[in-house]
């Protein structure tokens, strides 16, 4: 009898149903991961997982099975006997060998990359969490596929398709960060943004002015913070971490912490961050020309040069900066829910360091010449609404208020007269963007947009010897303000279950107003008023023959409106020359074609490559000018040639872009990106010269391994020559940024690093990190760059997860 009940009792052991609770992590780096969809095999039945990976699974007996899922990693199956061994935590692997990704920025609206016709790349937390960039602008170059150009330390300019600073678009949280006052020379604005507050990154490449308006010519960079997480149950949600890292280069000193308290329907996040930065080293293998001889200073009462003890280092480039970041969510119901951010940058003053580097005869040509505080501020509100109804199935509104503020100060060597100017730009905007779902495959994206941009501008010159502060000339009409109203339209029809069709336009007009001051220069005006429109458009085809295949085929239009920069501005571009205003000015199109193909070969291999041809009419270029019959006047003590903006010239830009994905045996993975791209631009006389923001080949190669709590890789990152022949003109006349050849003519050697990056869990809640970034200690300057890359550079980092 007993023997009997025994056996009963086993058997309803066996057999017994009950609710278990199952964590999902990541392999590596043991995050949880939040909506991973856990479905039983048995009964059907699915969960997802909260934002403590944690999922509680009814139903689920001895006998049955599992399937864990989530975009972007390994779909796996786990017995339940699997499942207790492993204490119901589950781990899953990164995959990249797949075309299932969500994207955001195509269209502002989440859709599968399968269904969108144009190259996006992404990068997700996992790489800036593993690779470990000091600024926003370094996060850019772990896609592979962006080129970053560098002044100073300070800095980061991205270079797309041939296109740069006010011809690409950033974006953050959804909100346009690109202002009145973007320019054609380098920007630094990215940096303004925190890359461990960033969640997601992703770059579309080519025109995405229907989506995005003026300035989305060669791309856009759309950065996605944080977001706020609220809790799964009745308790209180708390999650956190604090994280710190040291650079040998420059001596880095960076320090961070998040704070995320969720409740059912309220959360909020908080992110803080400072970085200090060092003079920065260059490696010692390279060229003579970039070595930094000596430097600047000041000694009783005297400018004078310094001999360079160590003329790797170089000397001034440090600085520091600090970033907040404050979030709030709301779900006011199951339809309604509203988000607010609020996000404050500043950086203490940077050296502007290759304009420190130029000489006039034997002897330095500057004193002085800094950055002061660069300042972002921005206040975003969303709200968005799930309704279902006649004219949309999701909405969302977004207002959003930013304060930009920089400035520049500059003293020539000798001279006892500092030049200070500080602008400021106040930018409100207003979206409204709708999706309605239709049958048959029909799907509606569309929106509003205004923009509006106030400028400020000062100048003035200060007497070093006296303290003596008079009024000088302004870089921009104070006062100045730049509008832009906007409409679009996106229809996507699914044609069938393997091809979709992509159709947009969008009309945009702009006005421009601004008085100027004729105190310092005679203008032949005293007043500008531009109003004009622009209508671009885009179609675009993807087709997947199966799940292995994807091909794209894409034309599109993209335009970029005169800015307050373009029409309004005084300031020297080089020694011996000043830009001057130029109020009669039209907006530059782009014609943009290309055609990607994408395969995955037996679930290890996938190739991808992209070809693409852009042409630029109208294009906004400096030229030689002339104010009241005059070619030069007077400029900061200089007599300096007279240019301006103007629709001068048209230009082309085509290239390649490539790479693959092996996976390898033994939880090894090859990766690799090349690119290749080719510019040029039309010249006064009617010849043709290279295409100044087309940079040479460039990408990398990586040797991966990873493994339950344990990653490393071995990248190469490499970049091609520009001789000098292929310079563009302005880039000749900037010796002082290159290398000299045989001929002692300046051009741009090739180079390449070997680094080598490691992440190591030491437990549930501590991450360690560590690498050596070019260990070859070569010494290379990317090209048109003034800043030399940092040599040989040993990285250590810590997170402990709250």
């Amino acid at each position: 009898m007993k023997k009997t009940v025994y056996i009963l009792v086993f058997l309803t052991m066996i057999f017994q149903v009950c609710a278990v609770e199952i964590k999902v992590l990541d392999l590596v780096s043991g995050d949880a991961i939040s909506t991973a969809k856990i479905t039983n095999i048995h009964t059907g039945e699915a969960v997802y997982t909260n934002a403590k990976g944690i999922a509680e699974v009814p139903d689920i007996k001895s006998g049955d099975t599992v399937l864990v899922n989530q975009f972007g990693y390994e779909r796996k199956f786990f017995s339940y006997k699997e499942l207790a061994d492993n204490k119901f935590t589950v781990r899953l692997k990164v995959t990249g060998i797949t075309f299932d990704e969500l994207i955001v920025s195509a269209n502002k609206w989440e859709q599968e990359r399968r269904e969108i016709p144009v190259k996006i790349t992404s990068v997700d937390p996992e790489e800036v969490r593993f690779n470990n960039p000091q600024t926003a602008a370094d996060l850019l170059t772990l896609s592979g596929e962006v080129y970053i150009q560098k002044s100073q330390l300070g800095g980061g300019s991205p270079m797309i398709r041939g296109f740069a600073t006010n011809r690409v678009l950033l974006t953050v949280d959804g909100v346009r960060m690109n202002n009145a006052i973007f320019r054609s020379g380098n920007l630094q604005n990215v940096i303004s943004l925190d890359p461990l507050a960033i969640e997601n990154t992703e770059v579309i490449f080519g025109p995405g002015s229907t989506i995005y308006g003026s300035d989305a010519i060669g791309g856009v960079m759309s950065f996605y913070t944080k977001s706020p997480e609220f809790a799964a149950n009745g308790n209180t949600f708390v999650k956190g971490n604090v994280f710190a890292r040291s650079s040998s280069a420059n001596f880095e000193k960076t320090g961070h912490f998040d704070l995320n308290l969720g409740w059912s329907n309220f959360a909020l996040l908080t992110s803080f961050s400072y970085s200090d930065f060092d003079d920065l080293k260059m490696g010692s293998n390279g060229p003579y020309d970039y070595l930094r001889l000596k430097y600047q200073t000041r000694i009783n009462g005297r400018d004078t040069s310094i001999i360079n003890n160590d003329p790797e280092v170089q000397t001034p480039t440090s600085y520091n900066q600090y970033n907040f970041m404050q979030k709030l969510k709301y779900k006011a119901s199951e339809s309604w829910d509203f988000d607010y951010g609020f996000h404050y940058s500043e950086t203490s003053d940077y050296p502007r360091y290759d304009r420190l580097i130029r000489y006039k005869g034997d002897e330095l040509r500057s004193a002085e010449w800094y950055y002061g505080p660069q300042i972002w501020m921005m206040n975003n509100l969303k709200i968005n609404h799930s309704g279902h109804n006649s004219f949309y199935d999701h909405l969302s509104i977004g207002l959003a208020q930013q304060h930009f503020e920089e400035s520049r100060h500059d003293r020539d060597f000798g001279g006892i007269s500092l030049t200070n100017r500080t602008e400021t730009v106040e930018a409100y905007s207003m979206n409204f963007d709708l999706e309605k779902k239709f049958t048959g495959g029909h799907k509606l994206f569309y929106g509003i947009e205004t923009i509006f941009n106030i400028v400020g501008s000062e100048g003035s010159s200060e007497n070093i010897e006296t303290d003596l502060i008079s009024p000088d000339a302004t870089r921009y009409p104070d006062g100045s303000t730049w509008n832009s109203y906007s409409a679009y339209v996106s229809y996507r029809h699914k044609l069938s279950d393997k091809m979709n069709l992509q159709l947009g336009t969008r009309y945009n007009h702009y006005n421009i107003s601004a008085e100027f001051d004729t105190t310092f220069y005679s203008f032949p005006f005293t007043t500008a008023e531009n109003n004009s429109g622009a209508l671009t458009g885009s179609a675009g085809l993807i087709y997947n023959p199966d799940e292995t295949w994807q091909l794209i085929a894409n034309a599109s239009t993209g335009f970029r409106a005169p800015n307050i920069d373009d029409v309004g501005k005084v300031f020297d571009s080089e020694p011996g020359f000043v830009v001057v205003p130029n109020p009669d000015l039209k907006p530059e199109y782009a014609y943009n074609g290309e055609l990607g193909v994408a395969k995955i070969i037996g679930n290890s291999l996938k190739l991808d490559i992209s070809a693409y041809y852009t042409f630029l009419e109208n294009a906004l270029v400096r030229r030689d000018y002339s104010l009241n019959g005059q070619d030069s006047i007077m400029y900061d003590g200089e007599l300096s040639r007279i240019q301006a903006i103007q629709n001068a010239a048209n230009a082309n830009v085509w290239g390649i872009q490539t790479g693959f994905e092996v996976k390898l045996p033994a939880g090894f993975v090859l990766t690799s990106r090349i690119n290749y791209q080719q510019g040029e631009e039309e010249l006064d006389d009617g010849t043709t010269a290279p295409l100044r923001h087309a940079p040479p080949l460039f990408g990398n190669t990586a040797l991966n391994y990873s493994t339950t709590g344990f990653k490393i890789s071995v990248y190469f990152d490499y970049n091609g020559e520009v001789a000098y022949d292929d310079l563009a003109p302005s880039e000749k006349d900037k010796e002082y940024l290159y290398a000299k050849d045989d001929a002692g003519n300046p051009y741009s050697p090739g180079w390449f690093t070997a680094n080598i990056k490691t992440e190591y869990q030491v437990n549930q809640n501590i991450m360690l990190y560590a690498g050596v970034e070019n260990f070859l200690d070569k010494r290379y300057r990317p090209y048109s760059s003034g800043l030399t890359a940092p040599g040989i550079n040993f990285i250590f980092a810590a997170k402990l997860r709250i």
